[in-house]
C-alpha cells in the first residue's frame, strides 16, 4: 500500500451520518464496561454510601474490584469528573463533589455516560499503515459501515508503516477516550510497546490482517499460508516447476512469513525444491510512503539481478499487488513477456468491473474482515469473551498473467 503518511496523528473519517440516526442506533448498544463503573459510583452516592467530600475508589481499586483494565476505570473516573460528580485532585485522589443533588444523579445514571452533557459520542479508532485501491480501502469502508450500524463514529489514522507513529496514534486514541481500537499492525520484527500494553490491560482491541506471534491479542486475518499454497499449486498445475517468492522484509511480519510457508508447502507436496535462495525478500518500494520512481528503480535492479541469477525460474509469487506491478515493469525492461515467458501471481488487486483482472491473485475478503473486526470489538466493549483468532476465507481469481505451459505433469 503506497501513500504519504498524514502529518496529524488522527483524523475523523466519514463523520457524515446525522446525530438523530446516531442516537437511535446508540440505544440498542450493550453497556460498555466503563459505563458500568460510572453507574456504580453514582449508585454508591445516591444510596448514601458515598457522601460529599468522601474519597472515591482509585483507578487501581476499581480495576481490581471489577476485574477490568486501569484504562477502563480511568475512563469512568474521567467521565464522572466531566459531569461534575467527582473532583479529581492531583496526588490525593478523587472525591465526591459537594454540589450534587439526587435528582441530577439519577438523571445521569438513567442514560449512558457517553451521552451525558459535554462528553463525546461513542467512538472507535482504526489504525493502519496506509490504504490503497488494491488493499485497505474496502476494509476501511467495511469497518466504517458496520460501526455506524452500532451507533459509533470512526476515527482513522494512517501510521505510514512507522512504529513510532503507531505508538503515538495509540496513545492519542486512548487519551481522547475512544471506546476501542482496531489496529492493522506495522511490518517489523519488534512489536509496539503500547500495543502490548493494551493487550495486557485487556483494552478492547482487535488486530486485522495479521496476528502477533506469542501475544494473546484478538485477531482477524486471512489464512495466508493456505492462500499462498493455493496460488503456488495453481502455478504448478499450469506446468511451472521453478517458482520464486518476492516480498518486502519478512522477519516479524506473520502475513509474509506464513505466505513463504505456504509456497514451500505446495512445492514440497509435489516433490519440488524450494529454499531461502528462491525468496527475494528485500523489496522496499512498496512499503508505505516509499512507492517513488527512485525506489522502484532500485527494486527493479534487484529483481533483474535475481532473475539473471535464477534463469530456471518461470513463475513469480508476489506478496502484494504493487510488487506484481514492479515485476511486470522489470520483465518488460528485460524484454520478457507476461505470461508467455514468466507467470506472475499476487495477493490482492484493484477492482476490475469489466474483463479479467491484470493478475491472477488471491482476493482477501476485506468486507468480511471489517465486519468481523467490528463484531469482536463490540463484544469486548460489552465485556464478553472473544476468540483469539478468526480466519476469513479467501478466493483465487484468475487473471491475464498466467497460462498453461508445456510439460504439465
Amino acid at each position: 500500500m503506497a501513500s504519504s503518511c498524514l502529518e496529524s496523528t488522527l483524523m475523523v473519517y466519514y463523520v457524515y451520518h446525522s446525530v438523530k440516526a446516531f442516537d437511535a442506533g446508540g440505544d440498542a448498544m450493550k453497556m460498555p464496561l466503563y459505563e458500568r463503573l460510572y453507574n456504580y459510583v453514582i449508585g454508591e452516592i445516591t444510596a448514601g454510601r458515598l457522601r460529599p467530600g468522601d474519597r472515591v475508589p482509585s483507578e487501581k481499586e476499581l480495576a481490581g474490584q471489577f476485574d477490568v483494565s486501569r484504562i477502563t476505570s480511568r475512563k469512568a473516573l474521567e467521565r464522572l469528573s466531566q459531569d461534575g460528580v467527582i473532583e479529581r485532585m492531583r496526588g490525593r485522589g478523587s472525591f465526591v463533589s459537594g454540589n450534587m443533588d439526587v435528582t441530577r444523579l439519577q438523571g445521569l445514571a438513567a442514560r449512558p455516560a457517553a451521552q451525558t452533557a459535554g462528553s463525546p459520542r461513542r467512538v472507535a479508532a482504526l489504525l493502519l499503515p496506509d490504504l490503497a485501491d488494491s488493499y485497505g480501502l474496502r476494509l476501511v469502508r467495511s469497518v466504517d459501515s458496520y460501526l455506524r450500524r452500532q451507533g459509533y463514529y470512526l476515527l482513522l489514522c494512517r501510521t505510514g508503516g512507522q512504529r513510532e507513529e503507531e505508538e503515538r496514534a495509540i496513545e492519542a486514541s486512548v487519551e481522547i477516550g475512544v471506546d476501542g481500537l482496531i489496529v492493522f499492525p506495522v511490518h517489523g520484527e519488534y512489536y509496539s510497546e503500547r500495543l502490548l500494553r493494551l493487550v495486557l490491560d485487556h483494552y478492547p482491541l482487535v488486530l486485522v490482517d495479521r496476528y502477533l506471534k506469542g501475544i494473546p491479542a484478538c485477531s482477524v486475518f486471512t489464512d495466508n499460508r493456505r492462500a499462498a499454497e493455493d496460488l503456488t499449486s495453481y502455478l504448478i498445475d499450469q506446468g511451472h516447476m521453478h517458482i520464486a517468492f518476492i516480498s518486502p522484509p519478512a522477519q516479524g511480519t506473520s502475513a509474509i512469513e506464513d505466505r513463504i510457508q505456504g509456497v514451500t508447502a505446495a512445492l514440497a507436496t509435489r516433490g519440488l525444491s524450494f529454499g531461502p535462495e528462491d525468496c527475494l525478500t528485500d523489496m522496499y518500494s512498496t512499503l508505505p510512503g516509499a512507492f517513488t520512481a527512485e525506489n522502484v528503480a532500485k527494486d527493479a535492479e534487484t529483481i533483474r539481478r535475481f532473475l539473471e541469477a535464477h534463469p530456471q525460474v518461470t513463475a513469480l509469487v508476489a506478496c502484494e499487488y504493487n510488487i506484481a506491478l514492479v515485476l511486470q515493469h522489470t520483465l518488460a525492461g528485460m524484454g520478457r513477456r507476461v505470461p508467455e515467458d514468466h507467470a506472475i501471481v499476487c495477493f490482492d488487486s484493484v477492482e476490475y468491473p469489466i474483463g479479467a483482472p491484470q493478475f491472477t491473485h488471491v482476493r482477501q475478503d476485506e468486507e468480511r474482515m471489517g465486519c468481523q473486526a467490528v463484531d469482536l470489538l463490540m463484544a469486548q466493549i460489552a465485556g464478553q469473551e472473544v476468540p483469539l483468532h478468526t480466519v476469513i476465507e479467501h478466493q483465487l481469481v484468475e487473471g491475464g498473467s498466467t497460462r498453461v505451459v508445456r510439460g504439465v505433469f
